[in-house]
């Protein structure tokens, strides 16, 4: 499983050490670090869509108007730490880190 994320999110580092904990081999990928690839950004924001874009995050309120009017995955391309985390890979795609999700991956 992938959980893509960066490394000083403290919900990106609950959902791995819970996943660690229950004995899931996890790669942590920082999109910071390695960034997505363009079919990466498609393949999560057809996945979530507009949720793909965490916009209560202070990275998404200052971008400019025409941004904030752009597809996800032209937010996503200009602002990787936009995107909400955790975003898991496992048998399916997760998006975030809540009780639904980590009964269904631990």
């Amino acid at each position: 499983m992938i959980l893509y994320g960066i490394p000083t999110c403290d919900t990106c580092k609950r959902a791995l050490k819970t996943l660690e904990a229950a004995g899931k081999e996890v790669t942590f990928r920082d999109i910071r670090k390695d960034p997505l690839s363009e079919a990466e950004i498609a393949e999560i924001v057809g996945e979530f869509g507009d949720k793909a874009v965490n916009k209560q995050s202070t990275t998404y309120r200052a971008f400019s108007d025409f941004l904030k009017a752009s597809d996800p995955e032209d937010q996503i391309k200009a602002q990787p730490t936009v995107m909400k985390r955790p975003v898991i890979k496992a048998d399916r795609w997760y998006l975030g880190w809540d009780a639904s999700v980590e009964a269904a991956l631990s």
